[in-house]
């Protein structure tokens, strides 16, 4: 049995020594970006792997990129193989804020090279602690192999095709409302939306606990946005293409299968002032 979008932590623990399973560590903070990693090497899941959000799981800034531009497939490829991850490996994700930074953006870019056997830890590292399960310093001795990546395209847009989004797509941004609305913006140098975006913060897709909301409960609460859209009308946006890989894995794990990723986001948008920004609750 593959899981593709969402484990919990006994199950994980069932296989963490199972040869056929890697465990990616994704925990990081934009505050500090090398927090996570020492993290990792005071502690982590045994035979996990770390993933760096900069390094690993993103391309170097551009002066017409957003701040975490796609990898290289050819790069990314080189990285998973490191990490031991073939063809028919089941890869685990996790970070500590309950998937929604890098572990979401991992189990994305798993897809966009077309490897299905990909699930973020559902409360991530805080359930694996709660729960009182094994922890290490211990860094894991990784065979590595080839991992050949065909990225599908078809699972993102660039700025041009968001530019040109058809009305009877939508646009949903994953940011806090704060941010959405333009009242703050501690990130990036331009406050506001994309015109026609409907903000959904990721952390309605959460429990107080960090956990996904039930499935039925999450459909519940993107019914509203799609109204009588497909799911493969959405498209997700969010600072710099991360986060927004949450409300993403949300639907997917709600049933709500095909939608896409704007990977450049807000912070991509903004790097043309021709482009039009809107401000405010709509």
């Amino acid at each position: 049995m593959n899981y593709d979008t969402l484990i919990d932590a006994t199950t994980l623990n069932a296989h963490c020594c199972d040869p056929d399973w890697v465990v990616v560590d994704c925990r990081f903070t934009m505050a500090d970006i090398e927090a996570g990693e020492r993290a990792y090497r005071e502690s982590h899941i045994p035979g996990a792997r770390y993933a760096h959000l900069d390094a690993d799981l993103s391309s170097p800034i551009t002066p017409v990129t957003g701040r975490h531009p796609l990898p290289d497939p050819t790069r990314l490829a080189h990285t998973l193989g490191k990490w031991g991850i073939g063809p028919d490996t089941q890869v685990v994700a996790y970070d500590d804020m309950g998937g929604m930074l890098a572990a979401a953006r991992l189990w994305w870019l798993l897809r966009w090279v077309r490897h299905r056997a990909g699930a973020v830890l559902d409360g991530g590292f805080p359930a694996w602690q709660r729960a009182c399960l094994p922890l290490t310093a211990e860094l894991p001795i990784v065979r590595p192999v080839i991992f050949d990546a065909k990225p599908d395209h078809q699972h993102w847009l660039t700025t041009a095709q968001v530019l040109a989004l058809p009305a009877d797509e939508v646009l949903l941004d994953a940011r806090g409302a704060a941010r959405y609305q333009g009242e703050m913006e501690p990130i990036d140098p331009v406050a506001g939306h994309i015109p026609g975006a409907i903000n959904l913060p990721t952390d309605g897709n959460l429990t107080p606990d960090g956990h996904f909301l039930p499935p039925v409960e999450l459909r519940a609460r993107f019914a509203t946005a799609l109204g009588r859209r497909l799911p493969d009308a959405v498209v997700h946006s969010c600072g710099s293409g991360v986060s927004a890989c949450h409300n993403l894995l949300a639907m997917e794990t709600a049933g709500l299968n095909g939608s896409r990723l704007y990977a450049g986001s807000w912070s991509e948008w903004i790097r043309d002032p021709a482009r039009p920004v809107a401000t405010g609750a709509d």
